[in-house]
């Protein structure tokens, strides 16, 4: 009931995803992502968990296949889990159990992969790498164009009510952890009009916290 992607930018400094669900809040659950370390999705049957437990490892300087492999050894319900896992270097590790819902599929690339559950279409994870691929500017908008795509080849079975996109770079906090929750029309198209209207204004918060005194006022009423 999900379909993601996960992604890195060329020099490992921005890691990235973007996932949408019929199910609500799915990137509350699913999404996952540390500075300097990499991205995971943790979706099908969802053990959150998984998701910290993947970047403990990518952390450690595991590959990505090789973090996966470390958190399916102990875990005892791995068959019910698909996870899409990026990490620093190398390329990304894709994995759907045996108890994978519906119609899965996945993709992967040099800097990203896609994977998705109850698609309605086995081709979406490909049209997803595909776009992020062909994409320019920041890797938000590289993620938000692969959902777009995914959705337009026909997403998920049933209909999406939930998005969400996280990006992290050299801070300790997310940069970009914009959210859909539940929406009866389109929450993607709803979360790319987050992704517009946040976008000019991620270094000005990054600044804030960093540097106060030289960093930009808000321009509201009050602050000129």
């Amino acid at each position: 009931m999900t379909f993601s992607l996960v992604a890195r930018s060329a020099d490992a400094g921005l890691f990235g995803i973007a996932i949408a669900s019929s199910s609500p809040a799915v990137a509350a659950r699913c999404a996952h992502a540390r500075a300097g370390v990499g991205a995971v999705g943790t979706q099908n049957i969802t053990d959150p968990s998984l998701g910290s437990r993947v970047l403990d490892a990518l952390g450690r300087g595991s590959s990505a296949q090789a973090a996966l492999d470390q958190v399916l050894s102990t875990t005892p319900f791995g068959a019910y889990r698909q996870l899409v896992i990026i990490g620093r270097s190398g390329p990304p590790a894709i994995y759907c159990g045996a108890h994978g819902l519906g119609l899965v599929g996945s993709a992967s690339g040099q800097d990203a992969a896609a994977a998705g559950n109850l698609l309605a279409n086995a081709g979406v994870p490909a049209a997803m790498l595909e776009a992020f691929d062909q994409a320019t500017g920041h890797l938000g908008e590289r993620l938000l164009e692969g959902l777009r795509h995914g959705l337009a080849l026909g997403g998920e079975a049933g209909p999406v009510h939930s998005a969400g996109l996280l990006i992290v770079r050299e801070v300790s906090w997310p940069i970009v952890d914009l959210r859909v929750d539940w929406s009866e029309e389109d929450p993607i198209a709803a979360l790319c009009a987050l992704w517009r209207r946040y976008a000019p204004q991620i270094d000005d918060y990054v600044r804030r916290a960093v540097d106060p005194i030289r960093a930009p006022s808000f321009g509201v009423p009050g602050n000129p």
